[in-house]
This record gives C-alpha cells, sequence and structure tokens, in this order.
C-alpha cells in the first residue's frame, strides 16, 4: 500500500527554494553593487589624479609666472628702496643682558623651621648651601663682569671703527669710498641665481667710479613658455619660449641690471664723492667655436650725476634711455655678442701699480712728469705704435693740435686716428676735447684719442660719451705701457 508525502513538506521545500533564490538574488545585489563601487571609486580616483596633475601644472605655470615678474622688476625693485647705507646703523646698540640675582640663587633653600631645626646636623646643612648658593652667585658675578667687559670692548671698537671709516668716506678717502660702494651693491637684492660678483675702483681725481659687474647669463630667462597638461598621454608639456622672446628678455636684464646698479651708486652717495660711474657688465659663457671659457662684455656706459639725474627711471624705455647716455650695448646679448667697454677695468684699478710696487723698482722708473712735452708726445707716439697703429709724430710748432697721427688698419673699422697727448698735473676739462674734436673734424679723422697724466673732470666725460673719441687717463697710461713692457710711474711734482 503507498504512503502520501504530507503536504507541509512540499510547502517546506518551497520555502526553502524561494529563500536559496533570494540569497542568489542578494548576493548578485551585492556584487553588482561593489562592481559599481569599485567602478565608481576607480573613477574618482582619476578624477583626483586629473586634477592633481592639473594643479600641478598651474603650480608650474604660477612658478613661471613668478619667475617672470622677478625678471621683469629687476629696475623696479630697486626705485621704491633708499640705497643708503646709514653709518649709525653700522654701529652696536645692544645693551648687555642684565646681570644675576642673588635671590635666584637663594630661592630653591629653605631655612629650617622651629620643628626642622631640631633635626640633628638641619642647621649645620642649611648654612653649608647657603654658603655655596652665595659662592654660585659670586662666581656668576664674577663671569657676567668679564663677559660684559669684553663685550663694551667690542662696542667700543666697532663704533670707533666705524667712526673712522664714516669720517674717511665723508672726506672721499679713495679706499672708504670703494667699500661703502662694495656695500651698497652687496645689499642690492636679486634673483637667488645672479652672481651678482663684482670689482669696484675709484678715482678721485674726476671722482669716477668703475664697475666691473657680472651680470646672469641667458639661461636666467625660462626657455618655457608655458606648461599644459595633456589628459589623454598624462604628460605635462612644455611650450617652448620663443627665441626672439628670449632676446628681448635677456636685453631687458642685461639692460635693467646696469640702471638700476648706476642709480643705487648716485642714491646712496652721502659725501658727494660721486660726478661719474662708469659700468661694464659681462657675462661667463663658453665660446662654441672653441669650448674655451670668454667673458664677454654685453654693456657699457658711462654717465655723469647730472645726466643720470634728469632721467626718470620708472617711465624710460631702457635701451632707448642706455644709447641716450651713449652706452654700447650688445645687439645680440643672447649669443654673447661682445661689445667694447668705453674704458677697461683694469686701466683705472690702481691694484696693478700697487702690485707692481712689491718688486722694489718703483724708484728706478722714469717718472713721466720729467719728460718733456715731445719726448712725452714721442712715449705717447711710440705706444700706439706698439699697439699695431701706424704713427706718425709730428713737429711741436707745426701740429695744429695734433700731436701724433696714426692709422688703423683694420679694414671697415680702421681709419685716420688723431691723438693728443697732455702732461697735465690737474685735472683735463671739457675745452680739451673739444679742441681735440675739432681737429678730428679738420683732419677728417675717424677717431681721436687724448691721452693725459692726470685726470679727466664728468664734463669731458660727457662731452664724449656720443663721439668717436677715447679719454685715457694717468691710470690707463700706466696700464698701457706695463702691458707693452714698459714700467713707468707718474709723481706729480709738488707744489
Amino acid at each position: 500500500m503507498a504512503h502520501r508525502r504530507p503536504t507541509n513538506f512540499s510547502r517546506i521545500t518551497a520555502d526553502i527554494a524561494r529563500e536559496q533564490a533570494r540569497r542568489q538574488r542578494e548576493l548578485e545585489r551585492q556584487a553588482k553593487a561593489r562592481v559599481r563601487a569599485q567602478a565608481q571609486a576607480e573613477k574618482e580616483a582619476k578624477r583626483q589624479y586629473v586634477e592633481t596633475r592639473a594643479q600641478e601644472t598651474d603650480d608650474r605655470n604660477e612658478e613661471l609666472t613668478e619667475r617672470l615678474s622677478g625678471l621683469q622688476s629687476v629696475l623696479e625693485h630697486t626705485l621704491a628702496i633708499d640705497d643708503t647705507i646709514s653709518f649709525d646703523d653700522l654701529r652696536i646698540h645692544d645693551e648687555f643682558r642684565a646681570p644675576p640675582q642673588r635671590g635666584t640663587f637663594l630661592k630653591s633653600l629653605k631655612k629650617p623651621g622651629s620643628l626642622g631645626g631640631l633635626i640633628p646636623g638641619a642647621q649645620g646643612r642649611y648654612q653649608r648651601a647657603l654658603q655655596q648658593a652665595e659662592a654660585n652667585y659670586q662666581a656668576a658675578m664674577k663671569k657676567y663682569e668679564e663677559e660684559k667687559r669684553a663685550f663694551e670692548q667690542k662696542v667700543q671698537q666697532r663704533n670707533q671703527e666705524v667712526a673712522e671709516f664714516e669720517k674717511a668716506y665723508r672726506t672721499n678717502d679713495p679706499d672708504a669710498v670703494s667699500a661703502y660702494c662694495t656695500m651698497v651693491l652687496e645689499r642690492s637684492e636679486y634673483p637667488d641665481d645672479f652672481p651678482q660678483e663684482f670689482r669696484v675702483a675709484y678715482i678721485p681725481e674726476s671722482k669716477q667710479l668703475v664697475i666691473e659687474y657680472e651680470l646672469p647669463g641667458v639661461s636666467v630667462v625660462p626657455n618655457v613658455a608655458e606648461y599644459r597638461y595633456v589628459k589623454t598621454r598624462d604628460t605635462i608639456e612644455e611650450k617652448p619660449r620663443k627665441a626672439s622672446e628670449i632676446k628681448t628678455l635677456y636685453q631687458d636684464i642685461v639692460a635693467s641690471v646696469c640702471l638700476r646698479t648706476i642709480h643705487e651708486m648716485f642714491e646712496a652717495d652721502q659725501s658727494d664723492a660721486l660726478e661719474v660711474v662708469v659700468f661694464n657688465g659681462f657675462a661667463e659663457a663658453v665660446d662654441p667655436a672653441t669650448g674655451r671659457d670668454i667673458r664677454p662684455h654685453l654693456i657699457s656706459v658711462r654717465t655723469t650725476r647730472e645726466r643720470f639725474g634728469e632721467i626718470d627711471l620708472g617711465r624710460v624705455d631702457k635701451l632707448t634711455c642706455l644709447r641716450n647716455l651713449g652706452a654700447q650695448v650688445s645687439p645680440r646679448p643672447d649669443e654673447m655678442l661682445p661689445v667694447k667697454p668705453v674704458i677697461e677695468f683694469d686701466m683705472v684699478d690702481k691694484r696693478f701699480v700697487e702690485q707692481s710696487d712689491v718688486l722694489g723698482d718703483l724708484e728706478s722708473r722714469p717718472n713721466l712728469m720729467e719728460l718733456t712735452p715731445f719726448e712725452f708726445e714721442n712715449l705717447v707716439s711710440n705706444l700706439f705704435a706698439q699697439m699695431g697703429f701706424e704713427t706718425k709724430q709730428t713737429r711741436s710748432s707745426r701740429d695744429g693740435g695734433v700731436d701724433a697721427v696714426a692709422f688703423d688698419t683694420r679694414p671697415i673699422l680702421g681709419g685716420k686716428v688723431v691723438i693728443q697727448a697732455k702732461r697735465y698735473k690737474n685735472t683735463v676739462g671739457v675745452s680739451a676735447v673739444r679742441d681735440l674734436y675739432g681737429t678730428m673734424i679738420n683732419e677728417g679723422a675717424n677717431k681721436g684719442i687724448l691721452v693725459a697724466t692726470s685726470s679727466y673732470g664728468p664734463d669731458a666725460y660727457d662731452f664724449a660719451k656720443d663721439k668717436p673719441i677715447e679719454l685715457i687717463d694717468g691710470g690707463g697710461l700706466l696700464y698701457l705701457l706695463e702691458q707693452s713692457g714698459v714700467q713707468a710711474r707718474i709723481v706729480f711734482p709738488e707744489e
């Protein structure tokens, strides 16, 4: 006889099947949710990564903008600053620290009370501790007095040195003026990768300061114009700056450093020590043809205080301003195309004479002031002959203002040169330069050279600045003679 399955068993089986189906659907739902969550997380991570790369690009462009702004405001930066150095600020004004206090050494001691005093040895320990604290205080006071005396001696010495420095500067002592100008240039703030290496030489007779200044190389101009993030390649690409833009920016930097330096010198001058400033700017580079290190001059200018004072540096076109001052400016500074300095630094730096003096033969050298005028003219004529000129000395009575006529045999750049030699002890004024210029015109000469044993006044330099005239003072003459193997000296006769 067959048995029938209970009805409730079928119901249980159906419930189990439904529960399993529900669980399977839930597992599938959770799996899909995990996939969606993972996809969303990956999408968010990718979005954040793209934002990070875009921000990195923006940061680079911001740094680039700040860099360019700094380069383009090299001149403007100094116009809002007083470059004068206060001698009082060089002195030490600090007060020495306060002396130690006895109470500080005694505050940790506690005198035994009425009950504590009954403890054997308590009073003795207290007295010994009191004596030790007093000894420590006296030792601290002794050390304090020694350090205070040393500090006061340092202050006195420093302030005395500053007083002597200020006195020497205000009397236009050459070393003091050079040191003061050096301090001004050292305090001038430039971008970090500007070299700021320089030499200064001061000529008190003409109140002329000559500065040989190292300019930054063309690499200070960023060769990138803009950064761009390319999402499809996940790269930050550089848009190169145009060569013409690099040239323009570098020209502006060269001009800015030159004008800024001259401005700082005249503005900082407190004793009317400077009437003329010469700036020679050079850069360190490598000659691509030879691989050798070179130092081409990219700019050179001589200007007087009066002429420079007429300029509003906040409104000028820098290159136009420099050309108006008679500056020699490289047309291609980005290619290190050099210009001839208006005056060689070594021709005015007295140190080359001082170094020769060490040899002990100074007194055996001929004194140029003891030569007759004809002998001096002959010396100058021979000097230029050794320098490669074809020279002919004129007769003293019929020279028409010409001491020697020279011919520069170089093609294009060469031509007829009129040379005048002045064995003077006083400063050469503008009239001598005017006479030379008139002689040049009468002779049809391409260039005029005035050689003097003394110095030139600012008006002489101002007149010659935009004319084919070269002024060589006593220091420059001694330098040229030494380069030609002639040892000489200039000793002016006493009044």
